[in-house]
């Protein structure tokens, strides 16, 4: 999802959309620590993601 998607959402779903991102991030981080994957590059790219909702999340703090 990128930028322009999430300034369209409200606190309360970028709020949801952190949670599954970071359930995402550490059920992949297991998966890999188990050898069940081998997708590490996607863990790369769900840390950007979680950091890319965090980012709009304090922009919309400190409009309100």
């Amino acid at each position: 999802m990128n930028a322009k998607e999430l300034r369209g959402k409200n606190a309360a779903e970028l709020q949801q959309e952190l949670e599954s991102l970071l359930r995402a991030h550490f059920s992949l981080r297991m998966q890999v620590a188990t050898q069940q994957s081998n997708k590490t590059a996607d863990l790369g790219k769900l840390r950007r993601a979680v950091a890319r909702v965090k980012t709009i999340m304090r922009e919309k703090a400190g409009q309100a």
